[in-house]
């Protein structure tokens, strides 16, 4: 039986380049578990921090260390990028040669230049089957303000919001107090404001003055030329798991539990921060309209592969709002995604293995 050839994709130029890492760690582990070993050969492609694609040695290294490669580190593997610093200085990247070998991709690069639609328009351009969702999906999944307009078009109920721009941030004195006044008046206090292209929480701050709005307004605008000001709210937060691609599977629900003022990047990746309540204690109603809109969503940003949708869940209105859509969550042994589909009756090999067969059959249908 011949093996496929997955070609894993991994690190990346994004702030969670270690959390890639961790996700791919898990994959390779899953890839090299006794069901799938005879199916599969793993082709590890780690991108530096700067940009450069590394293929052979280099990136088995990192998988085994679980260490980022330093930019500083020489190597010296078969199909890195020549040394040259010229050629270097002519192209940002270049691929290895090994990309040829490869037969469909398993990417699991996280945040921007990852999940944004960027590295899925090259896979594209490849010809090469790859897991999760094409060009359109993700940007759509990663831009919270095209995410949003897509949920207000499917009917989806959501926190009240308004977009923003960096330019209207970085304005003259006169225009920027009139935009905190607008903001003040349509959401109130408390509000959070987020960069709308960055994830795992980076560039997000919950506000409760006018000082504190100033200032996380500027602090975000650093980060993307687009943000999003949410009107903040007293609720649960829930995520449901999606599976599949024309005709998708909802996952049990889960619940996120922490001791923070609110889910951020420090709490995230903290071991003992954050609970996983598998499944969520909800009613059973509740727990059929998260995983209902959890399919809306998903057909709205035209997501494919795999996806998790997070949710507030009001308790006290029994109102439930759609947060966010992920398209390429974290995917370590411990990250909900893979979790939530444990818990459903996947376990974690088998849902690597349905992954690249929904890949393959979304790049050649029947």
């Amino acid at each position: 039986m011949t093996k496929l050839r997955v070609g894993l994709l991994f690190g990346g130029r994004s702030g969670e380049h270690e959390v890639s890492i961790n996700s791919a760690r898990a994959i390779a582990k899953a890839l090299s578990a006794e069901e799938n070993a005879n199916k599969y050969e793993i082709l590890p492609f780690y991108i530096q921090k700067n940009g450069r694609w590394l293929a052979g040695v280099v990136p088995q290294k990192v998988l085994t260390t679980g260490s980022p490669l330093l930019e500083s580190e020489e190597s010296t593997s078969e199909g890195n990028l020549t040394s040259n610093p010229q050629a270097q200085t002519l192209s940002k990247w270049q691929s290895p040669s090994q990309v040829a070998q490869v037969d469909v991709w398993f990417p699991i690069l996280h945040g921007p230049n990852g999940e944004d639609g960027t590295i899925q328009g090259l896979l594209t351009l490849m010809q090469v089957p790859f897991v999760g969702s094409g060009v359109l999906g993700s940007a759509m999944g990663m831009d919270k303000i095209a995410m949003k307009i897509a949920f207000e078009q499917a009917g989806l109920p959501q926190v009240k919001y308004k977009a923003i721009t960096r330019a209207q941030v970085w304005s003259n004195p006169c225009v920027f107090p009139k935009l905190c006044d607008d903001i003040e008046a349509a959401l109130g206090y408390p509000a959070f404001v987020k960069p709308a292209n960055l994830g795992s929480s980076v560039g997000i701050a919950k506000v409760r003055s006018r000082q504190e709005l100033e200032a996380a307004l500027d602090s975000a605008a650093s980060y993307d030329r687009r943000l999003v000001v949410e009107a903040g709210v007293v609720a649960r937060e829930v995520e449901c798991a999606v599976l599949g691609n024309d005709q998708p599977q909802a996952s049990i629900v889960g619940e996120i539990t922490y001791d923070s003022d609110f889910y951020d990047y420090e709490t995230k990746y903290t071991e003992g921060r954050a609970d996983l309540l598998i499944p969520a204690p909800l009613p059973d109603a509740i727990a059929r309209q998260v995983q209902d809109m959890a399919l809306q969503a998903f057909a709205a940003v035209d997501a494919a592969g795999l996806a998790r949708v997070d949710f507030f869940y009001v308790e006290a209105t029994q109102e439930v709002l759609i947060n966010e859509i992920n398209t390429l969550p974290g995917f370590t042994a411990t990250s909900m995604y893979p979790q939530l589909w444990a818990h459903s009756g996947v376990p974690f090999p088998q849902l690597v293995d349905r992954l690249i067969q929904l890949a393959i059959a979304r790049h050649s249908p029947s």
